[in-house]
């Protein structure tokens, strides 16, 4: 039985001031301002007893380990998290694969490619949440524009299974004039390997011959990159 003066636990985006809800703050400041936990909110709308949607948001960033873990988390998993039925696991999922659809758009939106964080923001949020490794060629023309970017491989890799020829061959028939190559590393270090620098090396060994400029060789980690060009690895010094 409630006493008197016994107040019941907060859990309404209502309960919120209403400057403090993270809706009303969106439509006032921008997306851009919110938290991943206030986003998180406005996708669920309501929490569970003695959790607003806030807090509900900010608990499955720290089970997942932030947005990365949520992204890489299977429907199921967070279907079975608690205040989290099988409609709001769907509004998750949906919301996380439309920011994966916007960073793979088409080439004519992509940007042009001025420096290794630019190449690694068109892969590194997908790629950060495989739990394989893949490798996949970025096709540049003359300006520097993404023309399309390919998965060449998927699984372990290394210098005696990788085809170098096959890295090529998408350029080749695309007409780019040069390729930028990106793996992952599931582990979530993105610290280059002996075996990384010698198939960098092999590929611009190859792409001099034909002619298609390699431009830089990026391992994306969990939350961080590595350009191995802009670390003089397997490149020749400038």
């Amino acid at each position: 039985m409630n006493g008197v003066g016994h107040k019941s636990p907060s859990y309404r985006i209502t309960d919120l001031a209403k400057g403090e809800r993270p809706r009303e703050r969106l439509a006032k400041l921008g997306a851009q301002v919110l938290s991943s936990a206030e986003l998180l909110a406005i996708l669920l709308r309501v929490g569970v007893e003695g959790e607003n949607a806030i807090q509900v948001g900010q608990r499955l960033l720290h089970d997942f380990n932030g947005l990365a873990g949520l992204h890489s988390a299977s429907y199921a998993e967070i279907c079975s998290q608690h205040g989290i039925g099988p409609a709001k696991a769907a509004q998750i999922k949906a919301a996380i694969d439309l920011g994966r659809r916007l960073s793979a758009q088409s080439p004519e939106h992509r940007p042009t490619i001025h420096n290794p964080d630019d190449a690694a923001d068109l892969v590194q949020y997908e790629m950060s949440a495989l739990e394989q490794e893949e490798l996949r060629v970025m096709l540049l023309n003359t300006r520097n524009h993404v023309l399309q970017i390919r998965t060449i491989y998927k699984g372990s890799l290394n210098s005696s299974q990788v085809r170098i020829g096959e890295l090529f061959k998408p350029a080749l028939r695309g007409n780019a004039a040069a390729i930028i190559v990106a793996h992952n590393h599931p582990s979530g270090d993105p610290t280059p390997s002996p075996d990384d620098i010698r198939i960098t090396k092999a590929i611009i060994e190859a792409g001099s011959l034909l002619d298609i400029q390699v431009l830089d060789h990026i391992i994306i980690g969990q939350g961080r990159f590595i350009s191995l060009k802009r670390r003089n690895l397997g490149f020749p010094k400038d």
